[in-house]
C-alpha cells in the first residue's frame, strides 16, 4: 500500500516495523510536525538543524503490520508507505535505513539479492541488541569485498523501551571514519526525537546496553518494591503505584533538569533524626547500593558475551 512522496524531502525506511520501529517513526514525525508548526508561527524560532526529512516507509514480513503502522502513524501529515515482504523496494527508495527487526533475522534481510547495491551511499542504522557494527559490515562486505568509497555506513544505536513515551536514553556509537556532519545530525535528530542522546565509543556499548537497555527493568523492580511497601502499610495499590512512579519521575527531573547530584539531593532530604535517614540506613544495611551496582555490572558482562554469539550466558556465570 503506497502513498505519494515528497520528491524534495529525505526518506526514512524502517525494516521491521514492530513496536520499537513504530515508536521511533512516531517520535520523528511528531518532532518534525512541531518544527513545522513553529516555523509557521514564527520562522525565526525554527531550529536550524531540523532535517529535510519528509517521507516514511515501513517494511515488515507480516501483512498485519501495515494496518497497525497506519493506525499508529496515519494521523501525522507525512507521506507514509507500507510494504509487506518488499524490503529491497523500501531500501531502494530510502536515504537512511533503520534496521529494527529481530536480531536473529538481520542476515535474511540484508542478504536479499540486490540489497548491498541498494544500500550504497546510504546510512544503515542498527538498533539490534547484541549485534555489533562489525558483524553487520562483515556480512555485507565479507573480507572487505565490494566495500568501496560508496559503501553504506553502518551506525549502531542502543535506544530503550521508553521510546514509546519519548523518554528513551539512546546511545549512538561513534563511527570510524566519522560520519559526514549531515549524516551525524540526521541520526542524532532521529533519536533525539524519542528522548535523550549521547555518543560514545564502541568499547562502551556493552555497559550502555546494560545501563540503558536493561536499566528500565532494574528501575521497575525498585519502583514495584516501593509501591509494595506502600500497600503493606495501607495504601491502595493504584495510588501506591502512582505515588511511587511520580516520586521517581520527580527525582530524575531534579537530576536531569535541575542538575542536582544524587548524593546532594539525598542529603537535602535527610534531616537529623528524621524518617528519611532511617530508611536510607535500612537500604544500606540491606546492601541495595552494592546489589544494584552488581546487577548493572553483571548485565554488562552478559551483553559482551551475547554479542559474540555465546548461548545461555546467564547459566554459565557464577
Amino acid at each position: 500500500m503506497a502513498s505519494s512522496q515528497d520528491s524534495n524531502g529525505l526518506t526514512l525506511t524502517v525494516l521491521g516495523s514492530g513496536t520499537m520501529g513504530i515508536a521511533i517513526m512516531g517520535g520523528v514525525m511528531s518532532s518534525l510536525a512541531s518544527a513545522r508548526t513553529a516555523s509557521t508561527l514564527s520562522p525565526s524560532t525554527t531550529p536550524a538543524d531540523t532535517p529535510n526529512l519528509s517521507n516514511f516507509i515501513a517494511c515488515d514480513a507480516w501483512a498485519g503490520a501495515e494496518p497497525k503502522v497506519r493506525a499508529a502513524l496515519g494521523h501525522y501529515n507525512f507521506p507514509l508507505t507500507t510494504f509487506t515482504n518488499a524490503n529491497l523496494q523500501g531500501v531502494q527508495k530510502a536515504d537512511i535505513v533503520l534496521l529494527s527487526c529481530k536480531p536473529h533475522i538481520f542476515k535474511d534481510i540484508l542478504g536479499e539479492d540486490g540489497m548491498r547495491e541498494a544500500l550504497r551511499g546510504k546510512v544503515l542504522v542498527s538498533i539490534l541488541a547484541g549485534v555489533t557494527q562489525e558483524q553487520i559490515e562483515e556480512f555485507l562486505y565479507p573480507n572487505g569485498e565490494g566495500k568501496g568509497d560508496d559503501a553504506c555506513r553502518v551506525v549502531r544505536v542502543m535506544p530503550n523501551t521508553a521510546s514509546f513515551v519519548r523518554e528513551s536514553m539512546s546511545v549512538i556509537q561513534t563511527s570510524t571514519p566519522p560520519l559526514k556532519p549531515e549524516q551525524h545530525k540526521l541520526v542524532e535528530f532521529i533519536f533525539s526525537s524519542i528522548g535523550r542522546v549521547v555518543t560514545l565509543p564502541p568499547a562502551l556499548m556493552d555497559i550502555s546496553t546494560a545501563l540503558c537497555g536493561s536499566g528500565p527493568a532494574f528501575f521497575a523492580l525498585v519502583l514495584e518494591a516501593a509501591a509494595d511497601a506502600g500497600v503493606a502499610m495501607g495504601l491502595p495499590r493504584a495510588e501506591a503505584q502512582i505515588m511511587a512512579a511520580q516520586t521517581m519521575r520527580g527525582t530524575t527531573g531534579l537530576v536531569l533538569e535541575g542538575g542536582e547530584h544524587p548524593a546532594i539531593l539525598r542529603d537535602k532530604v535527610s534531616t537529623p533524626g528524621g524518617c528519611t535517614i532511617g530508611g536510607l540506613l535500612a537500604l544500606e544495611e540491606g546492601g541495595v547500593r552494592g546489589a544494584f551496582s552488581r546487577a548493572v555490572r553483571e548485565a554488562t558482562c552478559v551483553a559482551s558475551q551475547l554479542g559474540q554469539g555465546v548461548k545461555n550466558v546467564n547459566g554459565t556465570r557464577h
